[in-house]
């Protein structure tokens, strides 16, 4: 299957790769594999935590979530990118488990639509500041 914007040059859009022979991950919110286009640089983003402006962090899993991809849309402005443009999203969850799947899913089709880029998600005991429970490091690809 093939993503591409109507808007967009064919050239410089990522092609989403789901082989029809494995199990379809869209329904959890990423694609199998994203081929990114030969022309354009890669930005590889650090990860975004649930932190508001202020440096404050909801103790809801959910909200920071929600927060983390907000923070992740501003890089992606500040860099001249569209969610479609990001590749490959690394999530970490702390004590992960599958009600928090459906959370995660929400909030990447929310910014991503049917553009989902490849996505890992590692869960972890602690990430590096106490109360946080959500972290997403994201490559784009950049025009």
């Amino acid at each position: 299957m093939t993503s591409r914007d109507q808007n967009t040059p064919v050239s410089i859009l990522p092609i989403i790769v789901n082989p029809p022979h494995l199990y379809d991950p869209t329904p959890n919110g990423y694609s199998t594999a994203v081929i990114s286009p030969a022309a354009g640089r890669l930005a590889f983003v650090s990860g975004q935590g649930g932190q508001d402006q202020t440096g404050n962090l909801s103790p809801e899993f959910g909200n920071q979530v929600e927060q983390a991809y907000a923070n992740l849309a501003v890089v992606l402005d500040a860099l001249g990118a569209l969610p479609r443009h990001v590749v490959k999203l690394t999530v970490f969850v702390v004590d992960h488990d599958m009600s928090k799947l459906g959370v995660l899913t929400e909030n990447v089709v929310r910014m991503f639509g049917d553009v989902l880029p490849a996505q890992t998600l590692v869960p972890v005991s602690k990430l590096a500041i106490d109360p946080m429970l959500f972290e997403v490091e994201a490559v784009v690809h950049l025009d």
